[in-house]
């Protein structure tokens, strides 16, 4: 049976992915702060008190998995915080960065020894990281955050290579979750799309930014 861990794994994109991976026939570990009691209900592995930014939880997170080899990392745990021009807030603005883009690193960073070879990390970033997409501004933190967590999967996937490990940075689309206040597709299609992006990849793939339905983007 593969293994999969997944980041953020309490509600939202993360919550769905545990749902599908395990009907799909994975063994899944679900990663969280706080679990949901929808987490607690799908009978998955739940490894929780776990903040991406915090380093002492990471090392927690590493000694739970154990000498279990994963087949797939899911790198899903970020936040939102919407702001302008003029209603920056410096914390808000370093705490995306921390838990979007240094979070991913620094777990996979731990999580490198227990990552079979041939095995598949995967970024859940989002097109607002894109600068060439750019049309509208705002959202300082969150778009800042994404394009630094792309480039940080980008240098991941040449150095994770020798490994033969592939590294995918997926957008799952505007999806309808409490971060968009219910507004897009249903959660449930966006991640039959990412998970069908992840099975499909090769090596090849790896460092490419595409979108759920298989698209590839604009940096």
């Amino acid at each position: 049976m593969k293994t999969a861990l997944v980041t953020g794994a309490s509600r939202g994109i993360g919550l769905e992915l545990c749902r599908q991976l395990k009907a799909g026939g994975y063994e899944v570990l679900g990663a969280c702060r706080d679990p949901s009691p929808e987490l607690e209900a799908l009978g998955v592995e739940i490894i929780d008190s776990v903040d991406v930014t915090d380093a002492a939880d990471i090392a927690t997170l590493e000694r739970r998995v154990g000498e279990r080899e994963l087949d797939l990392l899911v790198n899903n745990a970020g936040i939102l915080k919407s702001d302008t021009l003029d209603s920056l807030d410096v914390g808000k603005l370093v705490r995306q960065f921390e838990v979007n883009a240094l979070g991913p690193l620094l777990v996979t960073r731990a999580l490198r020894p227990r990552l079979r070879r041939g095995a598949k990390v995967a970024i859940i970033t989002s097109l607002m990281g894109s600068i060439a997409d750019n049309s509208s501004g705002g959202y300082y933190g969150y778009r800042m955050s994404k394009a630094a967590v792309n480039m940080a999967g980008t240098s991941l996937a040449r150095d994770l290579a020798e490994q033969g490990i592939t590294v995918l940075l997926l957008h799952p689309g505007m999806v309808a979750t409490t971060m968009t206040s219910g507004r897009g597709v249903p959660v449930e299609e966006s991640v039959r799309g990412l998970i069908a992006r992840i099975a499909e990849a090769t090596p090849a793939d790896s460092g490419s930014f595409r979108h759920a339905n298989g698209k590839p983007l604009p940096w």
